[in-house]
């Protein structure tokens, strides 16, 4: 009885101090990774730190830069150099009008190795000069064991990242509005060609349409990496990210891990207080206003792991009057372990009406001197 107690009370506590996700010996990946989205929080892993070869993932960061760039949908004529590649092809020819957007579609969908190399002439001027750019992305998201040599990941002994890598890189990459939308489609229409027209291509991501809730990210496959995928997936508020390299069942293990995610992460909602907050008001009624805020905030921690959560009030220094009860001020930004987890809304909790300043009596004589004394000129 003793012993069933001791072991009750050793389960509680790794239950309640939040343990990664359990995934058993059913993963046939070499390395993966479980990621809460919104936290950064990882909720299973094996291998996360191991250097291996991530095939035609690397498209995740070849077209997050491409979406970056200012002008995405201007049309350009293909660099026909860069676009005579092996492998996996959205089908540009040469003479091909196209825009950054188009290509992205294209490395998202079709995995397209022709468009990856396309996008990089046209952003870097040449392969090495965009390679330098991703790994200096890489860098500013802290993927420390990434290096980048070619923008499709066409195998190279000096090309590879990490499952923990990959999931950074993807958990960034889905903040794009448009990359979230290109890689959530199971088909996407794009418009190029000589003329351009338009065309439509099949993503080769199963899970878009076998997994409830899946929103991307990109498959790759070559014989040297075997398959690679990662994933993200959204349920009841919860989004989820998975990696797995070198998984020769890699749609079952995404499957597996994501449902063990779920069914483990309970999203849980907070009241924001912000009744701290006071923005001086110059010209007002009333010398400071108070904020509240306009929505709740929502994750999936423990009541330990919400103790660790920091805020940060972006508001102007003051505010000119008047103010009106509704007012956008600014934000909270709630952040757990460095990664923003809400950024929520603060509105004015009242008014604050212009405050006219009664004349001095020197003002006043000065008044009295205009209206009733007439001064000759001339």
């Amino acid at each position: 009885m003793r012993q069933r107690l001791i072991s009750f009370v050793i389960c509680f506590s790794l239950f309640v101090a939040g343990v990664r996700v359990s995934a058993g010996d059913s993963i046939s990946a070499k390395a993966y990774l479980l990621m809460d989205a919104a936290t950064g929080k990882v909720l299973a892993a094996k291998n996360e730190t191991q250097r291996l070869p991530i095939a035609s993932t690397t498209k995740i960061m070849t077209a997050l830069l491409a979406l970056e760039q200012p002008n995405v949908k201007e049309r350009f004529c293909v660099d026909a150099d860069a676009i005579r590649v092996e492998g996996s092809s959205m089908g540009l020819l040469p003479g091909d009008e196209v825009s950054l957007y188009d290509l992205a579609g294209g490395m998202l969908s079709a995995s397209g190795n022709d468009a990856a190399n396309a996008a990089a002439v046209r952003i870097g001027g040449d392969l090495s000069s965009f390679a330098q750019m991703m790994n200096d992305r890489a860098a500013s998201l802290s993927m420390e064991d990434t290096h980048f040599v070619t923008p499709s990941g066409l195998h190279d002994d000096e090309h590879y990242s990490t499952v923990k890598d990959l999931a950074l890189l993807a958990r960034e990459a889905l903040q794009n509005p448009m990359f979230r939308s290109l890689c959530s489609q199971s088909h996407v229409t794009l418009y190029y060609g000589n003329p351009p027209y338009y065309r439509t291509l099949m993503n080769h991501n199963r899970l878009l349409s076998s997994y409830e809730g899946c929103i991307g990210v990109k498959t790759g496959y070559t014989k040297t990496a075997g398959r690679c995928l990662v994933s993200a997936a959204e349920r009841d508020g919860v989004t989820l990210i998975c990696v797995t390299l070198s998984a020769p069942n890699d749609w079952e293990d995404h499957k597996t891990l994501l449902d063990r995610g779920f069914r483990a992460s309970e999203p849980v909602t907070k009241e924001v207080d912000v009744s701290d907050v006071q923005i001086p008001v110059v010209g007002g009624t009333q010398q400071t206003i108070t904020v509240r805020a306009a929505s709740t905030l929502t994750a999936c921690l423990s009541e330990t792991e919400w103790q660790e959560i920091v805020r940060e009030i972006e508001c102007p220094p003051f505010l000119y009057a008047p103010v009106q009860k509704g007012d956008y001020i600014g934000d909270a930004v709630y952040t757990y372990r460095g990664n923003v987890i809400g950024r929520i809304p603060l509105i004015a909790a009242s008014n604050t009406a212009y405050h006219e300043e009664s004349p001095s009596f020197f003002d006043k004589i000065l008044q009295f001197l205009k209206a009733h004394i007439r001064i000759p000129i001339g």
